[in-house]
């Protein structure tokens, strides 16, 4: 597995990490705490070394399945968690809390929960505009001077957040959601901040929740309790019209040898080298399929046609509800 370092801060990992929300949280799979465990194992078997949970997806259920998982092996891992969501009696409550107390209180159970003496990274989830940001990542800033946590995180926030929040305590990866078919990044000054700053760059979701992979069935197929079936990509119209896109991967990848999954992932890694991209899986043969990307050469030449010809096809419906939207760029 290639390694790669996230800006400036020192972080290095493999250049693909293992997002491990959907083992118990969102999608509605049941996995069990055995499979689970044997699912991390075997990615850090086949050398991933970054893993990503957040107190909130279970919740709790997630951290703890991490910690028990790593345990053996805690010195050769890397762990990413978050805090930043309103969580009462075990259940996730509408709207954000990063209150520096509250951040204190989330990084003091999620060491419980993982069961290690330091959070390599604690990223906040959600900006919450109730609090300064400056009061967050100085909160965050006295954690990392207490030795209990390695380095600072945040997740969808603007460009302007973001530059305030590194000024007080430096920033070492930003988790934005980035795929082929959600790029707004790219434009909106994210991306181009990061390089500015030495920021590394941790995009969630890069097989657009399933849907680039091609191995997903139409929106009929989503269990009543997936969390997309709330989001508008994923009405059956939306997923038709955007079958377009899983076909120009496919096209393209045919050429490579490589799967539509492998080439969303490959395109990634090929825009800049301090991007690490966190695919998520429940499955063994998928998470061999995904870091098979690694492996997946795109020249420039090829980054530039499959930019050109996804620029080509409109994708239809938003990413998010006008409600989950209005928690990102803040």
């Amino acid at each position: 597995m290639q390694t790669r370092k996230l800006g400036k801060s020192g972080l290095e990992v493999s250049a693909l990490g293992l997002g491990c929300m959907g083992l118990s949280f969102s999608y509605a799979t049941e996995v069990s705490e055995q499979d689970g465990i044997a699912l991390i194992r075997a990615a850090h078997d086949r050398g991933v070394t970054f893993f990503d949970t957040a107190e909130v997806y279970g919740p709790f259920a997630n951290e703890l399945l991490l910690g028990k998982a790593l345990k053996p092996i805690r010195d050769d891992v890397l762990i990413a968690t978050k805090f930043g969501f309103k969580i009462v009696d075990g259940k996730q409550q509408r709207g954000v809390d990063s209150r520096p107390a509250h951040i204190r209180e989330v990084c003091e159970a999620s060491l419980q929960r993982l069961g290690v003496e330091v959070i390599d990274l604690f990223y906040q989830h959600r900006v919450d505009p109730e609090v300064p940001i400056e009061e967050v990542a100085g909160a965050v800033r006295d954690l990392i001077a207490e030795g209990k946590v390695r380095h600072f995180g945040m997740s969808e926030p603007g460009v302007e957040t973001l530059r305030r929040a590194h000024a007080v305590q430096p920033v070492a990866a930003l988790q934005n959601e980035y795929s082929l078919w959600t790029r707004q990044v790219e434009s909106n000054g994210i991306l181009a901040a990061c390089a500015e700053l030495g920021i590394g760059f941790v995009p969630f979701s890069p097989l657009g929740r399933g849907f680039l992979t091609g191995a997903m069935g139409g929106a009929a197929a989503l269990a009543e309790n997936d969390a997309r079936r709330r989001m508008p990509r994923f009405q059956a119209e939306a997923m038709a019209k955007n079958q377009a896109l899983v076909d120009l991967l496919k096209t393209i990848g045919d050429e490579k040898g490589a799967t539509p999954a492998q080439l969303a992932l490959a395109w990634l890694l090929a825009r800049e080298d301090w991007i690490v991209p966190i695919p998520g899986t429940t499955k063994l043969h998928r998470l061999e399929e995904n870091l098979g990307a690694v492996d997946i050469v795109l020249s420039a030449a090829d980054v530039a046609r499959i930019d050109r010809s996804a620029a080509e096809i409109p994708i239809e419906g938003d990413r998010y509800t006008a409600e989950m939207e209005a928690m990102s760029g803040r």
